[in-house]
């Protein structure tokens, strides 16, 4: 049986959009928790598990950068498939009584989702982050009255907890990227499907205009870019990685793509090509 890997405990949003795919793409892969991002993406790696589901970006604040980090530097690892997921924050604890509510236990990432919510509710409230959704909801359940947690409808219903709130996320659109992993190779998008590209790599910094050449590589063949991400190449300060995002359309030619690629391969120190793959939405 196969197996796929998620940011665990159970309850989180990862979790969510495992059990979602799963079900889209007719699996039956067995479902693993780990207990961070860098851990489940080093057991695909390293083939303790079949494949996983990471975050990627969110919405509302932006690159999941351990994601991105793990990506550059791990050389087994390419993406299968994407999935956009709506997200819903949830505020939950053992009772519903807002007014005795001292701290609030979430993942950094809802926590800065949530955060003109918490604000305006709970401004003397003390903001603790944990390794996921499901692990506040935990820490609420079995800690003492007075405490909260940011966490999906599945996790307070786990742990016994109450909502206080409901949907409390700064935006109705919030919404998070979400890449299925596996090692290399993955299959190959076929040509009448639409979907993405992915490519990261470092160019010469210190030369003026280099990102520009980069960038007109792209342009130059009519490739739609639909994202770039910028990252520390952690061998100095200043010196910078990037992640460009290029698109494909059902039934054109990959000719193009591919070609820009190859230049803009020619134009770097390095480049990691992690794969064609489609998008899927809920």
């Amino acid at each position: 049986m196969q197996t796929l890997g998620f940011l665990g405990p159970r309850g989180t949003h990862s979790e969510a959009a495992a059990l979602f795919l799963r079900e889209r793409i007719g699996s039956d892969a067995e479902l693993r928790p780990y207990p961070d991002i860098f851990s489940v993406m080093q057991a695909v790696a390293e083939g303790e598990t079949d494949c996983c589901v990471v975050p990627v970006e969110n919405s509302l604040e932006g690159a999941v950068n351990v994601t991105m980090d793990t990506l550059a530097q791990m050389d087994d690892l390419a993406i299968e498939r994407e999935l956009i997921w709506d997200i819903h924050n949830q505020l939950m604890a053992k009772d519903a009584d807002a007014s005795s509510i001292r701290v609030i236990y979430s993942h950094p990432q809802p926590l800065a989702q949530c955060r003109q919510y918490l604000k305006e509710h709970f401004p003397n409230a003390k903001l603790i982050s944990t390794e996921s959704t499901a692990k506040a909801a935990e820490l609420v359940a079995n800690g003492e009255r007075g405490a909260a947690a940011i966490c999906t409808s599945r996790a307070g219903e786990l742990y016994g907890l109450s909502a206080i709130a409901t949907e409390i996320q700064d935006s109705m659109t919030n919404s998070t990227r979400f890449y299925q992993l596996r090692r290399r190779p993955v299959p190959v998008l076929n040509e009448t499907e639409s979907g993405r590209a992915l490519i990261v790599c470092q160019i010469d910094g210190a030369q003026a205009g280099s990102l520009c050449a980069v960038l007109e590589e792209f342009a130059s063949r009519g490739v739609n870019m639909t994202r770039i991400v910028s990252r520390p190449a952690r061998t100095g300060l200043g010196v910078y990685i990037f992640f460009f995002d290029l698109e494909i359309e059902a039934g054109s030619s990959r000719e193009p793509l591919e070609a820009s690629i190859a230049a803009v391969r020619k134009k770097s120190f390095w480049l990691k090509d992690l794969g064609r793959f489609p998008v899927l939405e809920k």
